[in-house]
């Protein structure tokens, strides 16, 4: 059975576990304090963060990197686009959330004011560029969510958290988050200390 050491906190962990309930399979979530890790995180991970996956003898971290795994093994539903192409720019896209949105994020928790204001202002103008994306469409990429929708999903549940005010234009990429927001599988994913996160 598939482990997942999944910070409660943790908006990476937060991402594994809602693809994790997204395909409704058999699997075991060990909740690790962020501020107090078990010594046996970073024999799992020389990095010591989370999530870490572990299965029989795999052992995997950094969050797309599992969710990508669990995506090829647990095929239905299916989370990447299935054409090479679309799936390159998918991982593209992937990869640009990474550096443009949740690098942020250490900053903002950081309680640095510089930092943390710098931080903010910077997501809040990555999340402005992508609004007219969800005028036309449901999910990030047509009408079905994929892993693109996964990715994101925790830091637009932060945003109160985080103090990231969207102005009302984001009106639509607000309407997206609620729909995230209402998957049954994204509800079950949520931690008691996550579910607090939001007034």
């Amino acid at each position: 059975m598939m482990q997942l050491y999944s910070g409660t906190t943790c908006p990476f962990s937060h991402r594994c576990r809602f693809v994790l309930y997204e395909k409704g399979m058999d699997f075991q979530v060990i909740d690790v304090d962020m501020f107090n890790k078990p010594e046996d995180l970073s024999v799992l991970n020389p990095y010591n963060r989370l999530p870490v996956l572990v299965e029989r003898d795999l052992i995997l971290y950094e969050s797309n990197i599992i969710n990508e795994y669990i995506d090829e093994r647990f095929p239905h539903p299916q989370l990447m686009p299935a054409d090479p192409v679309m799936r390159a720019r998918a991982r593209l896209m992937l990869f640009n959330m990474e550096v443009e949105l949740f690098s942020q994020i250490e900053a903002i928790e950081s309680g640095k004011e510089k930092l943390v204001e710098k931080a903010r202002q910077h997501v809040t103008e990555q999340l402005i560029q992508i609004v007219p994306l969800f005028k036309r469409t449901k999910y990030m990429l047509g009408d079905e969510l994929t892993m693109l929708d996964v990715a994101i999903a925790p830091l637009l549940w932060r945003l109160d958290l985080y103090g990231i005010k969207i102005a009302k234009q984001a009106a639509p990429l607000m309407k997206y988050a609620e729909r995230i927001f209402s998957r049954p599988a994204f509800i079950e994913a949520l931690t008691p200390s996550e579910k607090v996160m939001r007034k």
